[in-house]
């Protein structure tokens, strides 16, 4: 560790510690979380674990107010948990996708700080204390990196860049025409794809700089390669079909580690193979995952797939396990793979063995382990492990796993945790009309009263391929603090519930989710949890959408937040990213006028919607994009119901800047505190429409 950083942690400590001297020593009483918390939380990311396995690697991520952005560092702790040294200080140009080179001796990252090359490029950082250096100075977008086993060379992923131009003369240049000419043309945050440019794969010579093309293949996307241990050969995921915009046909394949060599496909699904690619620790075979076929992209299931490195022996692991999958990784013997296992309301690490197929849950606990790393070496290292876990009431840390057991490393939001009263959070399950069983969670306030009925909001998630499951979610915590219930329902289409849950929903969307909805907030309503007279609902991405569909279907609630949804899907199609989805599961307009009619339930009878909605985007999202909730949102007011649109500039369908995702809570807190509980908040709002519902009394 540097010098000045040693000092600088020798003077917090002396600072913490005259500063709890000073104070008195009864500690003040926990307090609810507030907005003044949003951005007190770390987030603990991107583990992994030296050759040596005596050190683990990992991230830490924070938000900088002022600045208005969040900043990440790097750091490294003992595996027994002894000792934790800072790497880096960020002020700008965070860094990103640690690396341990092979000997250990060193951590490599990617950054686009100032260098001898503009860019992102890959550093290198001496363990033992010292400035990081550039170590690559190539043109174009780098879109990753991995060390070769020997240390002598580097694998990148490069996109190439024909603007030779700098920022100052981009900038003066006179705007060109955006001539497009693909199927697949638009995308969230890259914006339109009006160019034929492709991910390729080059071999970086760490001592020559000799930058060399991998394959020679250069008209199709490259992905997520991986070395064999031996060093002999890299896997990679691509798409070779004629138009790869059209299909979901990702395959594996293998090529020689050395410049211009041939790849051999060695998967046959007609459909998504790939996933995060892992070799066995003697390079004969590749695990990865298999998806679902293809008109089920939107609600696709990953199982654990493995191939041997010349094609042969393709076959489904666990075939039974009728959940998804993700992040494969072989045991040091060979005989196993661990894996992350979706569950209900959870996600777990997974031991399968190749043998058998049979599942190991190596975790029991209700909890959500998002990233794992494990050292598939010899002797002591081959049986150590490392996840990143959160919890109803914990962020996500990081935790040495040994002998079954969890040991935390990090603590970094520990003492945030200890000054705040939680929420509690529940597991409840009720029962749809059609025999339907959803699953959800419900949080009550901190300090909630057995037997008294609480205002509810009912938070819809999005995807519709994903859950609210048992981590820790910022979300329900501020709303529980304020006095709410907040249920979270899993609701048809959602993942966690095997194949037959997530697609249920297909091109019939709105339908059986609202029924899962209602029935569950009915159950609320019916265990003494929530007062039926005050209901609010909202969400965002799908969950906006589902949101449209709910009050079109029910005026029983007093207030309702749109986020990036949509009541219209014909408005969106070629307006969107998700032309293959539209052509697949609704099929084009002109061929399916009924459904996409039947689909546009929510703009068809906006005249049914009594409930005041906040409609909410950002203008640049290509995902949902704002022209969504701009149609319902004037379908509102030419009604004169209460409603109101904000949009955020710049922002994508995830949010990234904090002013804007703190001023997004305010909004929320004001509008439901209005229409559900008659409170009226300072914060700003448009003028209002003509009431066709008042505030609650």
């Amino acid at each position: 560790m540097p010098r000045s950083a040693r000092l600088l942690s020798l003077l917090g400590t002396a600072t913490l510690a005259l500063s709890a001297f000073a104070q008195s020593t009864t500690p003040a009483a926990p307090h609810a979380v507030t907005l003044d918390d949003l951005f007190r939380f770390h987030d603990v990311a991107n583990p992994e674990i030296s050759p040596d396995a005596q050190w683990v690697l990992y991230t830490v991520a924070h938000t900088d107010e002022t600045a208005d952005k969040r900043l990440t560092d790097l750091y490294i702790t003992r595996y027994d948990g002894s000792e934790t040294l800072r790497l880096t200080y960020s002020v700008d140009n965070s860094p990103s996708q640690p690396r341990w080179s092979p000997d250990g001796k060193y951590i490599s990252f990617e950054t686009d700080r100032p260098g001898k090359a503009k860019g992102t490029q890959v550093w290198v950082l001496d363990r033992r204390g010292g400035e990081a250096r550039q170590l690559t100075d190539i043109k174009g977008h780098l879109g990753g990196y991995a060390w070769s086993p020997d240390g002598k060379k580097l694998l990148l992923a490069i996109t190439a860049d024909d603007d030779k131009k700098d920022d100052k003369d981009k900038k003066d240049e006179k705007p060109k025409p955006i001539v497009i000419d693909r199927y697949h043309f638009k995308q969230d945050v890259d914006g339109y794809l009006s160019d034929n440019k492709h991910e390729l794969l080059y071999l970086w010579d760490v001592d020559t700089h000799k930058l060399e093309k991998l394959t020679n293949d250069a008209n199709h996307d490259e992905n997520d390669p991986k070395w064999s241990p031996d060093g002999s050969k890299i896997a990679f995921v691509s798409n070779h079909d004629a138009d790869p915009d059209r299909t979901t046909n990702s395959d594996v394949f293998v090529v020689d580690a050395r410049p211009n060599s041939a790849p051999k496909k060695l998967t046959t699904f007609d459909g998504p193979d790939g996933g995060r690619l892992a070799w066995s620790p003697d390079s004969k075979w590749i695990a990865y995952t298999q998806g679902s076929e293809p008109k089920f992209e939107e609600y696709n299931q990953d199982n654990l797939a493995l191939v041997a490195a010349d094609g042969t022996g393709q076959r489904l692991v666990a075939p039974k396990l009728d959940r998804s999958i993700r992040n494969p990784v072989f045991s040091a013997d060979g005989k196993s793979i661990t894996v992350l296992v979706e569950d209900d309301r959870n996600e777990y690490p997974a031991e399968i063995s190749l043998a058998d197929g049979s599942v190991k849950r190596l975790i029991q606990e209700d909890g959500v382990v998002t990233a794992f790393n494990s050292v598939a070496g010899k002797g002591a290292a081959a049986e150590k492990m490392v996840f990143i876990r959160t919890t109803d009431t914990a962020p996500g840390e990081l935790f040495a796993f040994d002998n079954g057991q969890l040991h935390a490393l990090t603590h970094e939001n520990d003492a945030l945790l200890a000054e705040l009263k939680l929420g509690k959070t529940l597991d409840l399950e009720a029962k749809s009309p059609d025999g339907a069983t959803p699953h959800a969670l419900l949080t009550l306030p901190p300090d909630a009263v057995s037997g008294k009925k609480y205002p509810m909001l009912l938070r819809i998630h999005g995807g519709p391929n994903g859950q609210d499951a048992h981590a820790f979610n910022l979300e329900r915590q501020l709303f529980a603090a304020r006095g709410y219930a907040v249920l979270n329902v899993n609701y048809r289409g959602s993942s966690g519930r095997g194949k037959a849950w997530q697609e249920s929903i297909f091109a019939d969307w709105g339908h059986h989710e609202v029924t899962d909805l209602l029935a569950s907030v009915d159950e609320a309503v019916k265990e003494g949890y929530a007062d039926p007279d005050h209901l609010g609902v909202g969400g965002w991405s799908y969950g906006g959408i589902l949101t449209d569909y709910t009050i079109a279907s029910t005026t029983r609630f007093k207030a309702a937040i749109s986020g990036a949804g949509m009541g219209n899907p014909i408005g969106l199609y070629g307006i969107d990213e998700y032309v293959h989805q539209y052509n697949t599961e609704l099929l084009p307009p002109w061929k399916a006028q009924e459904t996409y009619i039947k689909l546009a339930y929510p703009l068809y009878h906006a005249d049914r919607i009594r409930t005041p909605t906040l409609y909410m985007g950002g203008d640049k999202d290509m995902n949902v994009p704002l022209n969504g909730g701009e149609q319902m949102y004037q379908a509102l007011r030419t009604l004169e119901v209460p409603s109101e649109l904000v949009i955020y500039p710049g922002q994508f369908h995830g949010f990234t800047k904090p002013s804007f995702i703190k001023d997004r809570y305010q909004r929320y807190f004001a509008w439901y505190d209005k229409w559900i509980l008659g409170k009226i908040d300072a914060t700003p709002t448009s003028t209002p429409a003509k009431d066709a519902a008042k505030p609650a009394e």
